[in-house]
């Protein structure tokens, strides 16, 4: 396990080396909606503890989408936010009450596109170890973490499809223990990995 500041500095690195935006039709092409098509602005939280866990949320069961699939805090950004930081850390507080004060945003990572007309800024930000985290009962079933080398290590990661609106869609994923992380996850996390080679 790296020391905080060698994490920190891995973390700068890794992130700054990411320059290529990705999108949910990085394995799909075919699949690709017209250029005209309106994006909204959305963020999310790439929050990682300094002793080297990265916490993930698994959405309830209840929502209407995504529903209990894994996922890093965040949302749509609002006309209050500030920036699509403030958009991750608010999102952040509300959901898994991780107070914007205990984090150190490090930067952000290139835009993901997603199916849903997204254009997500992945944020990602330094929180002090052994956190206790309170999950948001409509919109958070669970908060756990998953070891920040598993996710770095690009040979963890694999291929799968499933039908899509008639049409086979293709995506990354990373398993961990009981946890299937797949989609955007996946995606912005596979290209952390690259980042960090």
């Amino acid at each position: 396990m790296l020391n905080p500041d060698a994490l920190e500095h891995s973390l700068r690195r890794a992130v700054e080396n990411v320059r290529q935006a990705s999108s949910d039709f990085d394995l799909n092409p075919e699949l690709a909606s017209p250029e005209a098509r309106i994006l909204k602005p959305a963020a999310v939280l790439v929050a990682v503890s300094m002793d080297g866990q990265l916490i993930l949320t698994k959405r309830s069961a209840q929502l209407k989408h995504h529903a209990g699939q894994i996922a890093f805090a965040g949302g749509r950004k609002d006309d209050t936010d500030r920036d699509l930081a403030h958009t991750a850390l608010r999102e952040a507080h509300e959901e898994i009450g991780l107070r914007p004060e205990s984090v150190q945003v490090i930067g952000t990572l290139p835009n993901h596109e997603t199916v849903t007309n997204y254009a997500i800024t992945p944020v990602v930000g330094l929180v002090p170890s052994a956190l206790d985290f309170v999950a948001e009962p409509g919109e958070v079933a669970e908060v756990f973490t998953v070891p920040l080398v598993h996710v770095l290590n690009t040979d963890n990661y694999s291929v799968e499809g499933r039908w899509w609106r008639g049409q086979k869609r293709q995506y990354y994923v990373v398993p961990f223990g009981p946890y299937y992380i797949w989609g955007a996850t996946a995606r912005i996390l596979r290209g952390l990995a690259e980042g960090a080679k």
